[in-house]
Protein backbone atom coordinates (compact mmCIF):
# COMPACT_ATOMS: atom_id res chain seq x y z
CA UNK A 1 0.00 0.00 0.00
CA UNK A 2 1.21 3.16 -0.91
CA UNK A 3 1.51 6.23 1.72
CA UNK A 4 0.88 9.50 0.92
CA UNK A 5 0.92 12.72 2.53
CA UNK A 6 -0.62 15.62 1.86
CA UNK A 7 -0.02 19.38 2.63
CA UNK A 8 -2.26 22.17 2.25
CA UNK A 9 -0.99 26.05 1.46
CA UNK A 10 -3.45 28.93 1.03
CA UNK A 11 -7.23 29.85 0.87
CA UNK A 12 -10.37 27.84 1.72
CA UNK A 13 -11.01 26.64 -1.84
CA UNK A 14 -7.97 25.30 -1.91
CA UNK A 15 -8.49 23.63 1.34
CA UNK A 16 -11.13 21.77 0.03
CA UNK A 17 -9.45 20.49 -2.64
CA UNK A 18 -6.69 19.07 -0.91
CA UNK A 19 -9.81 17.17 1.16
CA UNK A 20 -11.18 16.34 -1.66
CA UNK A 21 -8.12 14.82 -3.28
CA UNK A 22 -7.31 13.28 0.46
CA UNK A 23 -11.03 11.57 -0.09
CA UNK A 24 -10.27 10.07 -3.22
CA UNK A 25 -6.91 8.84 -2.79
CA UNK A 26 -8.51 6.82 0.52
CA UNK A 27 -11.41 5.65 -1.70
CA UNK A 28 -8.66 4.14 -4.28
CA UNK A 29 -6.69 2.13 -1.48
CA UNK A 30 -4.06 4.56 -0.82
CA UNK A 31 -2.75 5.10 3.01
CA UNK A 32 -2.79 8.78 4.22
CA UNK A 33 0.42 9.28 6.59
CA UNK A 34 1.57 12.63 8.22
CA UNK A 35 3.79 14.91 6.48
CA UNK A 36 7.01 13.97 7.38
CA UNK A 37 9.78 10.98 7.26
CA UNK A 38 8.32 7.71 5.36
CA UNK A 39 5.70 8.74 2.73
CA UNK A 40 6.25 7.23 -0.75
CA UNK A 41 4.49 10.23 -2.58
CA UNK A 42 3.92 14.01 -1.10
CA UNK A 43 1.25 16.33 -2.51
CA UNK A 44 1.29 19.77 -1.82
CA UNK A 45 -1.76 21.64 -3.00
CA UNK A 46 0.46 24.96 -3.16
CA UNK A 47 -0.83 28.84 -3.21
CA UNK A 48 0.73 31.99 -5.21
CA UNK A 49 -1.50 35.13 -3.92
CA UNK A 50 1.66 36.86 -2.31
CA UNK A 51 5.60 36.29 -1.95
CA UNK A 52 5.10 34.67 0.78
CA UNK A 53 2.93 31.99 -0.63
CA UNK A 54 5.45 31.36 -3.09
CA UNK A 55 8.12 31.21 -0.73
CA UNK A 56 6.50 28.55 1.28
CA UNK A 57 5.36 26.53 -1.44
CA UNK A 58 8.82 26.24 -2.67
CA UNK A 59 10.00 25.46 0.98
CA UNK A 60 7.47 22.62 1.25
CA UNK A 61 8.04 21.32 -1.95
CA UNK A 62 11.86 20.75 -1.00
CA UNK A 63 10.73 19.63 2.30
CA UNK A 64 8.96 16.70 1.15
CA UNK A 65 12.11 15.68 -1.39
CA UNK A 66 14.95 16.23 1.72
CA UNK A 67 12.44 13.78 4.20
CA UNK A 68 12.58 11.31 1.26
CA UNK A 69 14.32 11.72 -1.83
CA UNK A 70 13.05 8.63 -3.27
CA UNK A 71 9.60 9.84 -3.01
CA UNK A 72 7.50 11.75 -5.30
CA UNK A 73 7.04 14.91 -5.19
CA UNK A 74 3.36 16.04 -6.56
CA UNK A 75 2.85 20.07 -6.83
CA UNK A 76 -0.64 20.85 -8.00
CA UNK A 77 -2.10 24.30 -7.38
CA UNK A 78 -1.71 28.10 -8.15
CA UNK A 79 1.69 28.49 -7.76
CA UNK A 80 3.06 25.53 -10.19
CA UNK A 81 -0.15 26.64 -12.80
CA UNK A 82 1.54 30.10 -12.59
CA UNK A 83 5.28 29.00 -13.08
CA UNK A 84 4.66 26.63 -15.52
CA UNK A 85 2.75 29.18 -17.29
CA UNK A 86 5.96 31.65 -16.88
CA UNK A 87 8.23 28.48 -17.93
CA UNK A 88 9.85 28.20 -14.71
CA UNK A 89 9.74 24.68 -12.84
CA UNK A 90 11.36 23.64 -9.68
CA UNK A 91 13.60 20.79 -10.24
CA UNK A 92 12.29 19.07 -6.82
CA UNK A 93 9.17 18.16 -8.54
CA UNK A 94 8.19 15.25 -10.13
CA UNK A 95 4.70 15.75 -11.41
CA UNK A 96 3.03 19.07 -12.06
CA UNK A 97 -1.01 19.37 -11.29
CA UNK A 98 -2.42 22.55 -12.87
CA UNK A 99 -5.47 23.78 -11.58
CA UNK A 100 -8.46 21.99 -12.97
CA UNK A 101 -6.64 18.57 -13.21
CA UNK A 102 -6.64 17.98 -9.37
CA UNK A 103 -9.60 15.47 -10.31
CA UNK A 104 -7.79 13.35 -12.58
CA UNK A 105 -4.70 13.01 -9.43
CA UNK A 106 -5.40 8.90 -9.15
CA UNK A 107 -4.42 8.80 -12.89
CA UNK A 108 -1.86 10.83 -13.22
CA UNK A 109 -0.32 8.84 -10.02
CA UNK A 110 -1.30 5.48 -11.78
CA UNK A 111 0.63 6.57 -15.05
CA UNK A 112 2.85 8.67 -13.33
CA UNK A 113 2.54 11.57 -15.74
CA UNK A 114 5.06 13.87 -15.34
CA UNK A 115 3.02 17.13 -16.45
CA UNK A 116 -0.73 17.94 -16.36
CA UNK A 117 -1.47 21.28 -16.77
CA UNK A 118 -4.06 22.94 -19.28
CA UNK A 119 -4.26 26.61 -20.27
CA UNK A 120 -6.25 27.47 -17.27
CA UNK A 121 -7.32 31.47 -18.58
CA UNK A 122 -9.60 29.45 -21.74
CA UNK A 123 -11.47 26.39 -19.95
CA UNK A 124 -15.01 26.93 -19.30
CA UNK A 125 -15.13 23.81 -17.55
CA UNK A 126 -15.50 23.26 -13.84
CA UNK A 127 -13.26 20.77 -12.04
CA UNK A 128 -16.09 18.52 -10.23
CA UNK A 129 -14.85 17.35 -6.69
CA UNK A 130 -16.39 15.82 -3.80
CA UNK A 131 -16.06 15.76 -0.58
CA UNK A 132 -18.66 13.29 2.45
CA UNK A 133 -16.32 14.08 5.18
CA UNK A 134 -13.99 16.66 6.36
CA UNK A 135 -11.13 17.36 8.66
CA UNK A 136 -13.37 19.27 10.80
CA UNK A 137 -16.30 17.12 12.43
CA UNK A 138 -19.03 20.08 12.43
CA UNK A 139 -18.78 22.37 9.54
CA UNK A 140 -17.63 22.01 5.99
CA UNK A 141 -16.54 24.34 3.47
CA UNK A 142 -17.81 23.49 0.07
CA UNK A 143 -16.62 24.71 -2.91
CA UNK A 144 -19.25 25.90 -5.50
CA UNK A 145 -17.20 28.14 -7.96
CA UNK A 146 -13.64 28.82 -9.37
CA UNK A 147 -12.07 31.78 -11.17
CA UNK A 148 -12.47 35.13 -11.47
CA UNK A 149 -12.99 37.80 -14.01
CA UNK A 150 -12.38 40.95 -12.31
CA UNK A 151 -8.54 41.49 -12.73
CA UNK A 152 -7.94 44.03 -9.46
CA UNK A 153 -4.69 45.15 -10.88
CA UNK A 154 -2.61 44.00 -7.93
CA UNK A 155 -4.06 40.23 -8.35
CA UNK A 156 -2.51 37.04 -9.82
CA UNK A 157 -5.10 34.87 -9.20
CA UNK A 158 -7.40 35.22 -12.32
CA UNK A 159 -4.19 34.29 -14.14
CA UNK A 160 -4.19 31.26 -11.79
CA UNK A 161 -7.45 30.29 -11.55
CA UNK A 162 -8.90 31.12 -14.91
CA UNK A 163 -11.95 32.55 -15.82
CA UNK A 164 -15.38 32.23 -13.43
CA UNK A 165 -16.83 28.83 -13.54
CA UNK A 166 -19.55 27.92 -11.25
CA UNK A 167 -20.92 24.23 -10.06
CA UNK A 168 -23.94 23.23 -11.06
CA UNK A 169 -26.31 23.72 -8.24
CA UNK A 170 -27.74 19.95 -8.47
CA UNK A 171 -24.05 18.69 -7.47
CA UNK A 172 -23.55 21.22 -4.32
CA UNK A 173 -27.35 20.26 -3.09
CA UNK A 174 -25.93 16.76 -3.67
CA UNK A 175 -22.56 17.20 -1.44
CA UNK A 176 -24.44 18.99 1.38
CA UNK A 177 -27.16 16.20 1.88
CA UNK A 178 -24.54 13.28 2.07
CA UNK A 179 -22.71 15.56 4.38
CA UNK A 180 -25.52 16.46 6.69
CA UNK A 181 -26.56 12.76 6.50
CA UNK A 182 -22.98 12.40 7.96
CA UNK A 183 -23.50 14.48 10.60
CA UNK A 184 -22.63 17.37 9.68
CA UNK A 185 -24.84 21.00 10.88
CA UNK A 186 -23.19 23.80 9.38
CA UNK A 187 -22.21 24.28 5.68
CA UNK A 188 -20.11 27.39 4.23
CA UNK A 189 -20.09 27.97 0.57
CA UNK A 190 -16.82 28.97 -0.68
CA UNK A 191 -15.16 30.30 -4.15
CA UNK A 192 -12.34 31.86 -5.88
CA UNK A 193 -14.94 34.61 -6.45
CA UNK A 194 -18.05 33.81 -4.60
CA UNK A 195 -20.09 36.61 -5.53
CA UNK A 196 -20.09 35.24 -9.32
CA UNK A 197 -21.71 32.26 -8.85
CA UNK A 198 -24.05 31.11 -11.81
CA UNK A 199 -22.68 34.32 -14.20
CA UNK A 200 -21.97 31.24 -16.70
CA UNK A 201 -25.07 29.28 -15.61
CA UNK A 202 -27.78 31.54 -17.27
CA UNK A 203 -30.36 30.75 -14.68
CA UNK A 204 -28.81 30.76 -11.14
CA UNK A 205 -26.93 32.86 -8.76
CA UNK A 206 -26.18 32.93 -5.41
CA UNK A 207 -29.32 33.64 -3.66
CA UNK A 208 -30.73 31.09 -5.63
CA UNK A 209 -27.88 28.59 -4.18
CA UNK A 210 -28.62 29.56 -0.62
CA UNK A 211 -31.96 29.02 -0.84
CA UNK A 212 -31.76 25.61 -2.00
CA UNK A 213 -28.74 24.58 0.31
CA UNK A 214 -31.38 26.57 2.76
CA UNK A 215 -33.94 23.60 2.38
CA UNK A 216 -31.45 20.55 2.67
CA UNK A 217 -32.56 18.92 5.79
CA UNK A 218 -29.87 18.50 8.82
CA UNK A 219 -27.52 21.78 7.77
CA UNK A 220 -28.38 23.82 10.72
CA UNK A 221 -26.43 27.00 9.61
CA UNK A 222 -24.84 28.72 6.38
CA UNK A 223 -22.21 30.94 5.94
CA UNK A 224 -20.88 32.34 3.11
CA UNK A 225 -17.05 32.91 2.16
CA UNK A 226 -15.55 36.10 1.07
CA UNK A 227 -18.35 38.46 -0.74
CA UNK A 228 -18.24 41.58 -2.79
CA UNK A 229 -20.11 44.64 -1.51
CA UNK A 230 -21.89 45.02 -5.09
CA UNK A 231 -24.25 41.46 -4.18
CA UNK A 232 -25.52 43.18 -1.64
CA UNK A 233 -28.85 44.30 -2.59
CA UNK A 234 -31.77 45.66 -0.75
CA UNK A 235 -33.68 42.05 -1.94
CA UNK A 236 -30.36 40.08 -1.36
CA UNK A 237 -30.05 41.18 2.23
CA UNK A 238 -33.73 41.04 3.12
CA UNK A 239 -34.25 37.35 1.31
CA UNK A 240 -30.74 35.69 3.69
CA UNK A 241 -32.02 37.83 6.76
CA UNK A 242 -35.38 35.70 6.76
CA UNK A 243 -33.74 32.47 6.78
CA UNK A 244 -33.17 30.87 10.15
CA UNK A 245 -30.23 28.83 8.77
CA UNK A 246 -28.20 32.19 7.64
CA UNK A 247 -25.29 33.09 10.04
CA UNK A 248 -24.75 36.67 10.60
CA UNK A 249 -21.27 36.61 9.46
CA UNK A 250 -20.43 38.61 6.18
CA UNK A 251 -17.01 38.80 4.79
CA UNK A 252 -16.99 41.71 2.56
CA UNK A 253 -13.83 42.49 0.95
CA UNK A 254 -12.76 45.96 0.97
CA UNK A 255 -8.92 46.65 0.20
CA UNK A 256 -8.82 50.12 0.60
CA UNK A 257 -10.90 53.02 2.24
CA UNK A 258 -9.69 55.12 -0.31
CA UNK A 259 -11.35 56.06 -3.49
CA UNK A 260 -8.35 57.00 -5.29
CA UNK A 261 -6.45 53.71 -3.84
CA UNK A 262 -9.74 52.04 -5.13
CA UNK A 263 -9.40 53.32 -9.13
CA UNK A 264 -6.12 51.98 -8.91
CA UNK A 265 -6.90 48.68 -7.53
CA UNK A 266 -9.46 48.22 -9.91
CA UNK A 267 -12.20 47.50 -7.24
CA UNK A 268 -15.16 48.96 -9.11
CA UNK A 269 -17.14 50.45 -6.33
CA UNK A 270 -16.57 53.59 -3.99
CA UNK A 271 -16.28 53.93 -0.70
CA UNK A 272 -19.49 55.56 0.05
CA UNK A 273 -21.31 52.76 -2.19
CA UNK A 274 -19.66 50.37 0.33
CA UNK A 275 -20.75 51.81 3.12
CA UNK A 276 -24.30 51.45 2.01
CA UNK A 277 -23.81 47.74 1.55
CA UNK A 278 -22.62 47.71 5.22
CA UNK A 279 -25.48 49.48 6.52
CA UNK A 280 -28.05 47.37 4.31
CA UNK A 281 -26.93 44.03 6.18
CA UNK A 282 -26.70 45.98 9.46
CA UNK A 283 -30.57 47.36 8.60
CA UNK A 284 -31.70 43.37 8.38
CA UNK A 285 -29.67 41.74 11.03
CA UNK A 286 -29.16 42.67 14.30
CA UNK A 287 -25.20 43.03 15.35
CA UNK A 288 -23.87 41.33 12.34
CA UNK A 289 -20.43 40.51 12.36
CA UNK A 290 -18.65 42.20 9.64
CA UNK A 291 -14.78 41.76 8.66
CA UNK A 292 -12.69 42.34 5.73
CA UNK A 293 -9.52 42.55 4.41
CA UNK A 294 -7.19 45.77 3.78
CA UNK A 295 -4.40 46.09 1.87
CA UNK A 296 -1.37 48.75 2.88
CA UNK A 297 1.27 50.35 0.47
CA UNK A 298 -0.73 49.77 -2.48
CA UNK A 299 1.50 51.37 -5.03
CA UNK A 300 0.71 55.22 -5.12
CA UNK A 301 -0.94 55.02 -1.09
CA UNK A 302 0.10 58.51 0.11
CA UNK A 303 0.15 59.59 3.71
CA UNK A 304 -3.40 61.17 3.15
CA UNK A 305 -4.93 58.02 1.23
CA UNK A 306 -3.58 55.85 4.03
CA UNK A 307 -5.22 58.15 6.30
CA UNK A 308 -8.03 58.25 4.27
CA UNK A 309 -8.71 54.21 4.34
CA UNK A 310 -8.01 54.13 8.23
CA UNK A 311 -10.44 56.57 8.66
CA UNK A 312 -13.10 54.61 6.77
CA UNK A 313 -12.60 51.45 8.41
CA UNK A 314 -12.94 52.90 11.74
CA UNK A 315 -16.52 54.46 10.80
CA UNK A 316 -17.48 51.02 9.89
CA UNK A 317 -16.50 49.94 12.80
CA UNK A 318 -15.45 45.74 11.52
CA UNK A 319 -15.36 42.92 13.66
CA UNK A 320 -11.79 41.97 12.40
CA UNK A 321 -10.10 43.26 9.85
CA UNK A 322 -7.16 41.31 7.71
CA UNK A 323 -4.75 43.05 7.22
CA UNK A 324 -2.09 42.76 4.21
CA UNK A 325 0.91 44.24 3.20
CA UNK A 326 1.08 45.03 -0.64
CA UNK A 327 2.56 42.08 -2.57
CA UNK A 328 4.21 42.84 -6.16
CA UNK A 329 3.19 40.53 -8.39
CA UNK A 330 4.66 39.75 -11.42
CA UNK A 331 1.94 39.78 -14.38
CA UNK A 332 -0.30 42.12 -12.80
CA UNK A 333 -0.47 45.98 -13.90
CA UNK A 334 0.10 46.85 -9.80
CA UNK A 335 3.86 45.55 -9.76
CA UNK A 336 4.50 47.90 -12.69
CA UNK A 337 2.79 51.24 -11.11
CA UNK A 338 5.07 54.25 -9.96
CA UNK A 339 5.63 55.32 -6.67
CA UNK A 340 5.94 51.75 -5.01
CA UNK A 341 5.80 51.74 -0.69
CA UNK A 342 8.72 51.01 0.51
CA UNK A 343 8.72 48.09 3.53
CA UNK A 344 9.38 50.49 6.33
CA UNK A 345 6.51 52.14 5.55
CA UNK A 346 4.14 49.44 4.91
CA UNK A 347 5.27 48.30 8.23
CA UNK A 348 3.92 51.22 9.72
CA UNK A 349 0.92 51.35 8.15
CA UNK A 350 0.15 47.92 8.76
CA UNK A 351 0.53 48.24 12.81
CA UNK A 352 -1.50 50.97 12.95
CA UNK A 353 -4.09 49.10 11.16
CA UNK A 354 -3.30 45.79 13.67
CA UNK A 355 -4.09 48.51 16.69
CA UNK A 356 -7.05 49.05 15.90
CA UNK A 357 -8.40 46.09 14.59
CA UNK A 358 -7.62 44.90 18.13
CA UNK A 359 -9.41 47.48 19.38
CA UNK A 360 -12.45 46.72 17.49
CA UNK A 361 -12.65 42.74 17.69
CA UNK A 362 -12.36 43.39 21.75
CA UNK A 363 -15.17 45.49 21.71
CA UNK A 364 -17.31 43.32 19.07
CA UNK A 365 -17.45 40.83 21.78
CA UNK A 366 -17.63 42.64 24.29
CA UNK A 367 -21.49 43.56 23.50
CA UNK A 368 -21.93 39.66 23.61
CA UNK A 369 -21.80 39.63 27.34
CA UNK A 370 -24.89 39.23 29.43
CA UNK A 371 -26.61 37.57 26.09
CA UNK A 372 -27.55 34.41 25.85
CA UNK A 373 -26.50 32.82 22.38
CA UNK A 374 -26.21 29.82 20.33
CA UNK A 375 -22.73 27.86 20.20
CA UNK A 376 -21.51 25.07 17.80
CA UNK A 377 -19.36 23.10 19.86
CA UNK A 378 -16.42 21.42 18.12
CA UNK A 379 -13.78 20.44 19.96
CA UNK A 380 -12.77 20.08 24.03
CA UNK A 381 -9.81 21.60 25.21
CA UNK A 382 -7.64 21.28 28.44
CA UNK A 383 -6.27 24.09 30.36
CA UNK A 384 -4.88 23.80 33.98
CA UNK A 385 -6.57 20.56 34.68
CA UNK A 386 -9.72 21.79 33.52
CA UNK A 387 -12.22 20.43 30.64
CA UNK A 388 -13.69 23.28 28.06
CA UNK A 389 -15.59 22.83 25.21
CA UNK A 390 -15.00 25.38 22.32
CA UNK A 391 -17.04 25.95 19.53
CA UNK A 392 -18.37 29.74 17.80
CA UNK A 393 -21.77 31.39 17.55
CA UNK A 394 -23.31 32.25 14.08
CA UNK A 395 -20.86 35.51 13.99
CA UNK A 396 -18.15 33.20 14.23
CA UNK A 397 -17.68 34.25 17.82
CA UNK A 398 -15.22 31.44 19.56
CA UNK A 399 -16.63 30.28 22.85
CA UNK A 400 -15.38 28.32 25.86
CA UNK A 401 -17.77 26.53 28.25
CA UNK A 402 -16.18 24.54 31.30
CA UNK A 403 -18.12 21.87 31.54
CA UNK A 404 -17.91 17.56 32.00
CA UNK A 405 -20.85 17.09 29.47
CA UNK A 406 -19.84 16.05 25.92
CA UNK A 407 -21.00 18.84 23.49
CA UNK A 408 -19.01 17.17 20.36
CA UNK A 409 -21.27 18.93 17.49
CA UNK A 410 -23.91 20.00 20.10
CA UNK A 411 -26.11 23.29 19.31
CA UNK A 412 -26.17 24.41 22.93
CA UNK A 413 -27.65 27.91 24.32
CA UNK A 414 -24.89 29.57 26.61
CA UNK A 415 -24.85 32.58 28.53
CA UNK A 416 -21.96 34.76 28.01
CA UNK A 417 -21.34 36.10 31.82
CA UNK A 418 -17.51 37.77 31.04
CA UNK A 419 -14.76 37.87 28.66
CA UNK A 420 -13.06 35.07 29.81
CA UNK A 421 -15.48 32.92 27.69
CA UNK A 422 -14.49 34.26 24.54
CA UNK A 423 -11.08 32.91 22.86
CA UNK A 424 -9.25 34.45 20.36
Amino acid sequence: MMKVALHNLGCKVNAYETEAMQEMLENHGYEIVPFKEGADIYIINTCTVTNMADRKSRQMLHRAKKLNPDAIVVATGCYVQAQEENGEVDECIDIIIGNNKKKDLIEILETHTPKSVIDINHTKEYEEMHLSKTAEHTRAYIKVQDGCNQFCTYCIIPFARGRVRSRAKEDVIREVTALANNGYKEVVLTGIHLSSYGVDLGNEDLLSLILAVHGVEGIERIRLGSLEPRIITEEFAKTISELPKMCPHFHLSLQSGCDETLRRMNRRYTSEEYYEKCQLLRKYFDNPALTTDVIVGFPGETEEEFEQSRAFVDKVNFYETHIFKYSKRQGTKAAVMENQVPEQIKSLRSNVMLEMDEQKRKAYEMSFIGMEVEVLFEEKITKKETDFWVGHTKEYVKIALQTEENLQNQLTNVRIDNHSQIIH
